[in-house]
């Protein structure tokens, strides 16, 4: 939080500085073509000038500097000691000839590894998994990765050429350097939302590679999950008497929309939502906590504001490519054990679908886990009951510790 203050702090002098040297500049040469200049007016301006390249420089050094001091804090006891073989790395990869980051945590690095596949697509949640899901770090390596177009992998390709399959070759990419570094045969798979649906295209595609696959917030239907979101927005909005939200949503239309504005024609029901879920006295710990999370030693400057760019930017050119997905059609069949935690009062990701998936989901082992006081993030809602319902799932492999 010091580095945030710090930097918008030299921000604000610099923009500040800005003005005074555009002012200046303009004071001057309004007094040349008068032929009324003085010394002062030169020194003043020299002044304000080098007051803005200092606090660009201190801003760039901030920036930088941050960037190279990111971490994830050590895996520490109760009496404050740190295993011996324990692991917690922040470490940039090369996947697909992409530069991407990912975080390592756990308690014995000898513990199978679970991959934790997050939202979005275009979010990150390598600081909201360590703060939500700790517990886990003693059964498991615990992987958080930020895919491309997201977080402190922002950068790691052009938005433009973002697809789908981007994520699946660069999703095993990863999961071949997690079997390869920890002598693994297999790894497991943990996805949320955007990341559930990576998470069943992954062990579709490479059912050799994973011992079984937990979704959460599972989507299963992109353009008839978007349509439920927005008439349940509609119904609730109506019900309340909000007479602003139905006139916005119904100037925006029903869903799928594309192109630019998608974001944010999206946001005024999921937003909307999330807003209803908040307020549900029957959702424990509801929603992220943000400014927590953007704040987290993972992030240096750069990443925070990326934080941001990822969401709004990635978002919009990736989830239109998802609209021909329907994984009741497209995955039915697949070679690997997969369970469904699900919210009861998730509005967001309609938990009939889910239901409807794994009834004609053929796989070697299949179930859904109801979280009774949990909407769209049962990982936080109730995390505790998420880490049991996650050892009670792996346990039935025999890699389980």
């Amino acid at each position: 939080m010091v580095q945030i203050v710090a930097f918008f702090l030299l921000t604000a002098l610099g923009i500040a500085a800005l003005a005074a040297v555009c002012l200046l500049a303009l004071a001057r040469i309004c007094a040349q073509i008068g032929r009324r200049t003085h010394q002062g007016q030169l020194a003043r301006l020299k002044r304000a000038a080098g007051l803005l390249a200092a606090a660009v420089i201190c801003n760039a050094a901030l920036i930088a500097l941050t960037q190279l001091t990111a971490s994830t804090p050590p895996i520490v006891d109760e009496g404050g000691n740190t295993p011996e073989n324990s692991i917690a790395e922040l470490t940039a990869l090369t996947l697909g000839g992409r530069k991407q980051w990912i975080s390592l945590r756990g308690w014995d690095r000898r513990k199978p590894v679970l991959l934790f596949l997050a939202g979005g697509p275009g979010g990150t949640q390598m600081a909201a998994v360590r703060h939500e899901l700790a517990e886990l770090e003693r059964h498991f390596v615990v992987v958080n990765w930020d895919q491309p177009g997201s977080g402190k992998s922002y950068a790691a390709a052009k938005t433009a050429e973002l697809t789908v399959d981007t994520y699946i070759q660069d999703g095993h990419a990863l999961t071949e350097y997690l079997r390869a570094r920890f002598g693994q045969e297999k790894i497991y798979l943990v996805g949320e939302s955007w990341g559930s649906a990576l998470g069943i295209f992954l062990v579709d595609r490479y059912p050799e590679s994973y011992h079984a696959l937990i979704g959460t917030a599972q989507m299963v239907a992109f353009v008839e999950t978007e349509q439920m979101d927005y008439a349940k927005a509609m119904e609730i909005a109506a019900a309340k008497g909000d007479a602003a939200r139905v006139k916005r949503l119904a100037a925006n239309g029903m869903p799928p929309y594309y192109g630019r504005g998608l974001t944010r024609k999206s946001a005024v029901y999921l937003n909307y939502l999330s807003a209803h879920m908040a307020g549900n006295p029957d959702i424990h710990n509801p929603g992220y906590n943000t400014l927590r999370d953007i704040g987290s030693a993972e992030y240096g400057l750069l990443d925070k504001i990326n934080y941001v760019r990822g969401v709004l930017r990635t978002y919009e050119r990736v989830y239109p490519q998802l609209y021909p997905i329907d994984l009741r059609r497209d995955c039915a069949k697949l070679d690997v054990p997969v369970y469904f935690f699900v919210g009861r009062h998730d509005v967001n990701a309609p938990t009939a679908l889910v239901e409807d998936y794994a009834q004609v989901l053929d796989a070697p082992g299949k179930g859904i886990v109801w979280f009774e006081h949990s909407g769209h993030s049962p990982w936080i809602n109730e995390r505790e009951k998420f880490v049991q319902e996650v050892l009670a799932c792996f346990s039935e492999d025999p890699a389980q510790p």
